[in-house]
């Protein structure tokens, strides 16, 4: 009974691999920090596609994402979603997007996103797409966006740790 205790040991341990969540990527440039970068799934024959990201300015001085590109769609803009009279509506951004000095922009479902518009190619789940993104100051940078399913909320975030209080766990 050796064996199983070790195949079961073997399968239990695989098995919590499998589960963790993404790890996102996370680029620097200038002095700003890109993290969690994520798309949409977008079925074949879809015209559209959002793109999701946090930005941080570490800096002393405020920078602007003015725009982007990536092979997979003709046209990169930045959007804003918005509830007006019931409907959603779907705004560009005119002169970028501002992170100030010490903030946080998080572009995320139903506010600030990437639209991409004429795809070229199916955005697949469980792929990666690069875009590259225009600041204004810190200039271009390639981030690679995780490809989640159509209906995802983004990406699932790590569970917190319990406190430790300096006991000894039994």
């Amino acid at each position: 009974m050796k064996v199983s205790k070790y195949l079961f040991a073997f399968l239990l341990f695989a098995g919590a691999f499998q589960s963790l969540p993404a790890q996102s990527q996370e680029v620097k440039v200038g002095d700003l920090v890109v993290s969690q970068p994520w798309s949409r799934a977008a079925p074949r024959g879809a015209e559209l596609a959002s793109s999701y990201l946090t930005i941080e300015n570490k800096g002393t001085t405020p920078d602007r994402l003015i725009g982007g590109s990536t092979e997979i769609a003709e046209k990169l803009q930045i959007q804003q979603s918005s509830m007006v009279g019931g409907g959603l509506t779907l705004t560009p951004v005119e002169g970028g997007l501002t992170i100030s000095p010490g903030d946080k922009v998080v572009l995320a479902p139903h506010g600030y996103h990437l639209t991409l518009s004429n795809l070229k190619s199916r955005m697949k789940k469980g792929t990666k797409v690069p875009m590259t993104l225009e600041f204004e100051k810190a200039g271009r940078v390639i981030v690679s966006f995780d490809v989640l399913g159509a209906a995802s909320t983004g990406p699932v975030a790590p569970k917190a740790s319990a406190p430790d209080d300096g006991k000894m766990k039994k």
